[in-house]
Order: C-alpha cells, then structure tokens, then sequence
C-alpha cells in the first residue's frame, strides 16, 4: 500500500515537470522567433543615431558608440518630408474611409439579404482573389489613362470605394455570427436593411471594422507600386517615393535614409499597438456571437 501511495505524488510531479519543461522550450522559441523578428528594426534604430563613419566601421557595431539624434531632422531638411507626409495622409484617409465603409455594405449584403445567385455571385467575388494583382496593373493603367487619371490621386483612392475580395469575406463571415434574432425584430419594427446595417450592424461589428482599417492602413500607407505608376509631379509624391528620390539624391547615406524610414515607420507601429486589442478580435469570427 504504501509503494502504491508513492506512485501517485511521483506521477503528478513527473507531469507537472513535463508540461514545465514543454512550456519553458515553447517560451525559449518564442523568445528567440521575436528576437530574429526585431533584428532588422533594432539595426535600423541603431544605424539611424550612427555616424556614417561608425556605419563603416568593420567589424559592424551592433549599438552606436556615440549618439547622433541629429540623423533625424537632417533627414527631414533633405527632402520635403512633411509635404510627402500630407499627401500619404490624405490618400491614406479615404482609402481607409472607403474600405471601412463599402466593404462592410457588401460584406452585410451577402450575410443578410436573401436573393437570388448570392452563393454565385459570393464565389465570384472569392474567386478574383486568386487574380494575382500584378496581373491587373497593365489593364488598370489603360483604364485610368483612358479616365485622364493619371498623375492624380484618383487611381489610389476610387478601387477602395469599389470593395476588397479579401475584406467582404473577412466582414461577411464576422456578420454571419451575428444573431439573425436582431436583423428580424427590427424588420418588424419598420426598419430597412440600410438602417439596420448603420445602427445594429456597424455597431456590433466595430473590431472587424478596425481589422479591415488597420490593412487598409498598412496597405495604402506602405504603397510604393500604385503612386509610381500613376503620380509623375514631386509635388504629389507620398513618403514611400519620397524615400526611393531620398535615397538616390543623397549618395545612401544610411544614417539619414534610416532616420527617415523609422519615421516613416513609426505610424504604422503606433496605430497597431493602439488597435491591437480590436484587431485580434476583429479576426475572431465567432466575436459576433458574444452579443
């Protein structure tokens, strides 16, 4: 009895060191999978503050001997920065905006509305998904040189207004968590569908709703093919073409081009931080069901 007493306490304990021992090598890969992550942004930080003497220094240092924070406003004095930042945020805006709102529109209509070939016309929306996108650009040039669009901010701005494959199907399947239960009391009260998507639906589906502005932020913000191809005048640049004229103007010098990238990094760092609570709730479809 008592051999048979003493084998229980060693089996809890040879559990307990064992689901230790899973969890600490877990940690020790998660820890190391964020440092190769946070490699490159904390060589980026380094070489932003370095002296382009230290820069060439071999072997490299992996922290700067000496602190140069004036790397960062040499590098806005090198080329219009905040100009290149104002028009970055306005297209940015209204492509957030237009994702935001149309994408949801839709997305509703395919989870709510009954109506004939909707599982049809779901599978062809789906289906351009599989369009890769550069496939596309010959023909929407030819399109939008046929508008009188180039060299303006329309090509970058309207497809936002026109619905996303990837977002309809990221709001439509978070809408179809939502209880039909709400949608039919109040088509009872005398509510139309387009008064139910602005006051329940958009209300309820706020951390999809920040999950399709957050990409559509990172996408617009970071766009580097869509304002080469259509914007030809400096004084329409964004900040990603801004950086691509920096660099060729200026030699690479890689402390001022650091600087200014880490600048042009830091919104879209800031803005997930801020959001992240929403975003991760955003890609949980069942988020709907907790109304």
């Amino acid at each position: 009895m008592g051999a048979i007493g003493n084998t229980k306490p060693n089996y809890f304990k040879s559990a307990r060191l064992k689901r230790r021992t899973a969890k600490t090598i877990v940690t020790i890969i998660l820890v190391a999978g964020g440092l190769i992550i946070l490699a490159p942004l904390w060589w980026m930080l380094a070489t932003s503050v370095k002296s382009m003497k230290e820069i060439m220094h071999f072997p490299p240092t992996l922290y700067p001997h000496d602190f140069h924070w004036e790397n960062f406003a040499e590098a806005i004095s090198t080329f219009p920065f905040f100009l290149y930042l104002r028009n970055t945020m306005f297209i940015t805006f209204f492509v957030v905006i237009g994702n935001a709102l149309c994408n949801t529109f839709v997305a509703y209509g395919f989870a709510k509305i009954r109506f004939r070939g909707k599982k049809v016309l779901f599978a062809m929306v789906l289906s351009t998904m599989m369009i890769p996108p550069f496939v596309t650009l010959i023909p929407q040039y030819i399109f939008f040189t046929k508008l009188n669009w180039i060299n303006t901010y329309y090509p970058l701005i309207v497809p936002a207004f026109f619905g996303s494959a990837f977002f309809i199907f990221l709001m439509r399947q978070f809408f179809m968590t939502i209880p039909t239960d709400f949608i039919e009391a109040a088509k009872i009260d005398g509510a139309n569908h387009f008064y139910i998507w602005w006051k329940i639906a958009i209300p309820m589906a706020k951390p999809a709703i920040a999950t399709v502005a957050i990409f559509a932020f990172n996408g617009s913000w970071n766009d580097f093919i869509g304002p080469l191809l259509y914007v030809n005048d400096e004084s329409l640049y964004t900040l990603q073409l801004g950086l691509h004229t920096f660099q060729s103007n200026t030699s690479v010098q890689w402390n001022y081009l650091m600087a200014a990238s880490l600048l042009v990094l830091a919104p879209v760092v800031i803005l997930f931080f801020i959001f992240q609570r929403y975003f991760i709730q955003g890609l949980d479809i069942t988020a709907g069901r907790k109304f």
